[in-house]
């Protein structure tokens, strides 16, 4: 009866051991439920390595949960031939700038930019089924997740036969990438504009490559405010001069979002177009990446979290 009583003792003290911060960890590292991770930091007596192989067991390759958290981190990574003639930019992305800025995933972002530019994958899934380093892409990947413990995934590539040379600009720790195919210029002149693209984010080339859609709604924008403009001043304007002042600021707006309408960045006289002219050079196309662009971000409340599945825990009870 004694024993019993001490055994029973044990293990409580076992229990008061696992505090909230080693239930944190552990599902940082296996994405598992916090309840789940509690019994398996109990069952290996607060051994985290133990603990998370057990969860391995009960749930599976780490990898596999990892994949369903967000990443919105990481690279840009781009490799150019030689000639300047062949190139690629892609993007790949992790859950923390820490990892990041990881060896193993530097390099791992470096190797599938060149298998890009080398091997001409139609889509992330013919990447992800290329050879790499004796296996494929995809397990590579798989094999860097079980190693640095966070998803990581391959977001978006293009690949570039260049009419003329490729310049390139990385910014902000890989954060900012920018791929530019100039035709008949110097190479200062493409890093140049390179580093304009990288400050100025041009959404197009040129009026023509902004989608009619949103010229439309920049139409409409314009019109409601000239007449909201007209009513307030109590004035009457002619139709031609609204149309006119309609017009001036859709083509305001085309300027500020195409390159070829920017102002340099390095000279406020003088458009790209311009400096383009006066160089006698043009630009045939562009890349511009920049990490995490239009992926939302998700937010843990691990204290909300807590309380909701203590909530559930006294319900089953």
């Amino acid at each position: 009866m004694f024993l019993g009583k001490l055994n029973s003792a044990r293990g409580i003290a076992a229990m008061a051991e696992i505090t909230a911060g080693m239930v944190k960890e552990l599902r940082e590292k296996t994405d598992a439920p916090m309840m789940e991770c509690k019994k398996a930091l109990t069952e290996a007596e607060g051994v985290m390595d133990k603990a998370e192989e057990i969860l391995r067991v009960k749930l599976g390759n780490k990898a596999s949960k990892a994949a369903s958290r967000i990443a919105a981190e990481g690279v840009v990574a781009m490799h150019i031939a030689a000639n300047g003639k062949l190139g690629a930019i892609i993007e790949v992305n992790c859950e923390t700038d820490f990892v990041a800025k990881n060896d193993d995933f530097l390099a791992f972002t470096g190797a599938l930019a060149r298998l890009v530019a080398e091997q001409k994958p139609a889509d992330v899934t013919a990447l992800s089924g290329l050879p790499l380093d004796g296996t494929t892409v995809d397990e590579r990947r798989k094999a860097l997740i079980g190693k640095i413990g966070e998803n990581v995934s391959i977001r978006r590539f293009v690949r570039i036969a260049a009419e003329g040379r490729l310049a390139s600009y990385i910014h902000g720790g890989a954060k900012i990438g920018v791929l530019v195919d100039l035709a008949d210029g110097e190479d200062t002149l493409g890093k140049d504009i390179a580093m304009h693209i990288a400050a100025s984010k041009p959404k197009a080339l040129d009026a023509s490559g902004v989608p009619a859609e949103a010229i439309e709604a920049e139409r409409r924008v314009a019109t409601e405010k000239a007449a909201e403009d007209a009513a307030k001043s109590g004035k009457s304007i002619p139709p031609e001069i609204m149309a006119k002042r309609v017009e001036g600021s859709v083509q305001k707006f085309l300027k500020e979002v195409t390159l070829m309408g920017q102002i340099f960045v390095k000279n406020d006289k003088q458009t790209i177009e311009q400096l383009l002219k006066s160089a006698d050079a043009k630009v045939a196309g562009f890349v511009l990446y920049v990490v995490g662009e239009g992926i939302e971000k998700k937010k843990d409340d691990f204290a909300a979290e807590v309380m909701a599945q203590v909530g559930q825990a006294r319900q089953q009870a």
